[in-house]
């Protein structure tokens, strides 16, 4: 099943696809998709309908983020092997974990603001954990029962406040828009193996990364069973996993982006996103 949203901002409303890709309105059966709609009964609820019989969604618009609020963004730095290497960094012997205002999340299609200072603004392509029931203290094989679904997710990093303001990640990726999530969020009886998804994302047309879920040195499981040591992870909480080689201060000359580029994402079963990255 796949979930989402649509309209604009303050006016969205949720719908499904159908078997035909169409958007279906989910309005006469739910108000929003929130935190209370992704635990496990709920979405037992919501696979049971038959969307062709929901009214079908003729002119969208704007696709929103695929939950009406999420709780907190958790993110896991230098979790693929390629992109570890081209960063230069060791692999990891446990999972780098920073945050992200929640302020920062964006819609699929919505533009990508450069801050007023940018200086070295970044694209990482990820594939996005939605949990759906309070995890603490849970053991990797479990991992799985507490996961609403994934979506496809842009980790837009300002490098100079990332690393040469102080090393706090969280402050180069926590401006508005630099976490577009969407289109939907599709669960994990349809997204069977999160281990297996390609990723891609190109600059202007550009093929800049082109990676595989494979390439993860801590897989999904072990990202949820690790977090829920030291957290209880609720509804509604966003977990980024990390990206694949190709991000642009991984070039050589390094590359950023600039107002008038234009990115262009996918996922396997997670849909695809482009954006417009415009000046403030």
């Amino acid at each position: 099943m796949k979930i989402l949203r649509y309209g604009e901002i303050g006016d969205e409303r949720p719908g499904i696809l159908d078997q035909d890709g169409q958007i279906r309105s989910l309005r006469p059966v739910v108000h929003d998709i929130d935190a209370s709609l992704l635990a496990p009964d709920a979405l037992r609820f919501l696979e049971a309908l038959d969307p062709r019989k929901l009214p079908l969604v003729r002119d969208a618009g704007r696709i929103a983020p695929p939950v009406a609020q999420f709780r907190q963004i958790i993110a896991i730095g230098l979790n693929y092997r390629d992109h570890a290497t081209e960063s230069g960094a060791q692999i990891p012997e446990e999972p780098v974990v920073f945050q992200k205002s929640v302020s920062s999340i964006a819609g699929p299609d919505d533009d990508i603001t450069l801050p007023a200072d940018a200086l070295k603004t970044d694209w990482e392509v990820e594939l996005g954990i939605v949990i759906g029931s309070r995890a603490s203290h849970v053991d990797a094989s479990q991992a799985q029962n507490h996961i609403a679904g994934y979506c496809l997710a842009n980790d837009v990093s300002e490098r100079h406040w990332q690393l040469e303001r102080g090393g706090q990640w969280g402050k180069g990726k926590s401006y508005d828009s630099f976490t577009p999530v969407g289109p939907w969020l599709v669960t994990c009886p349809e997204l069977k193996d999160p281990a297996s998804l390609s990723l891609t994302l190109d600059v202007n047309g550009v093929r800049k990364q082109n990676g595989s879920t494979s390439d993860m040195i801590f897989d999904v499981n072990t990202i949820v069973s690790y977090l829920s040591q030291m957290m209880t992870l609720a509804p509604g909480d966003l977990i980024i996993t990390g990206t694949p080689a190709g991000v642009g201060m991984g070039a050589k000359p390094q590359q950023f982006l600039k107002a008038g580029d234009r990115i262009t994402m996918a996922g396997t079963g997670l849909g695809t996103q482009s954006h417009a990255v415009v000046a403030v």
